[in-house]
């Protein structure tokens, strides 16, 4: 006799990037992502204390709810976040409740979201030249011409591996920030060698450009927003609330 193969629930999911960032032969050119309903037994991924321990419970969350074939490590990281958005409303419905403090009254209070309201920051189609996750950027200082690339879910866990390894050697001085942006620029004066951009970002990166970099890197990136105005019990009302992302967003109750 045949089986039959089980079916589930799934969604097609819309990236901020609209797969424009992503190689023509990538399924997530497409712009889009299938993904499955939350079950009881994804619940059990969510209060692994392993994962939870090592920070991996939310891509391992991810990969389970996943259906389209991709390679994970390239998820462009605003389109990650927005999977995380949609893997939280399919799971437990687009209201999610939080504590806040009343700036008016110095009370905490629960408010409640409705995640549906959070809206794409698409990318410009303008600034993508053949579907090359690759940008231009000139220095307002020292006027280096510098292009540098979105972040993926794999240059983020080279980094953090990167990071671990700086720990062991100084335990004292933090090298995030430096260590971002030797992996985010691609290129110096049109020399994209390895060496010549760490070389660059140690010695002859001035603060004031490195800041004048993020913040235009900031305001292109495909994402999705989750600042919302927030009104509270008296009335008041609490413009560009950010709204965090852990294990809570997904089940407040679960006591992790």
């Amino acid at each position: 006799m045949e089986q039959t193969k089980p079916t589930f629930p799934t969604e097609e999911v819309t990236l901020p990037s609209k797969g424009l960032l992503y190689p023509k032969d990538s399924p997530l050119s497409k712009g889009t992502i299938e993904m499955r309903y939350m079950t009881a037994k994804h619940e059990d991924i969510l209060t692994n204390q392993n994962y939870i321990n090592n920070g991996t419970v939310i891509d391992k969350l991810l990969h389970e709810l996943i259906v389209t074939p991709i390679n994970y490590n390239d998820l462009l990281i605003g389109d990650k976040n927005a999977l995380l958005v949609a893997a939280r409303i399919l799971g437990y419905g687009a209201d999610y409740e939080i504590t806040l403090n009343n700036p008016s009254t110095g009370v905490e209070e629960k408010v409640t979201i409705d995640l549906t309201e959070a809206d794409d920051k698409e990318l410009d189609k303008s600034l993508v030249k053949n579907g090359v996750n690759g940008f231009n950027f000139t220095l307002p200082t020292t006027k280096n011409e510098l292009t540098f690339k979105i972040l993926t879910h794999g240059d983020e866990k080279k980094i953090e591996q990167e990071l671990k390894g700086l720990k062991k050697l100084n335990k004292i001085q933090s090298s995030e920030l430096t260590t971002r942006l030797k992996y985010f620029i691609t290129s110096v004066d049109g020399d994209g060698e390895k060496k010549i951009i760490r070389k660059f970002v140690d010695d002859n990166l001035l603060a004031r450009d490195a800041r004048a970099l993020r913040e235009y890197a900031s305001s292109i990136m495909p994402d999705i927003d989750l600042t919302f105005d927030v009104e509270f019990d008296n009335g008041h009302i609490e413009e560009g609330t950010q709204i965090p992302i852990g294990v809570g967003f997904f089940w407040p109750d679960a006591g992790v």
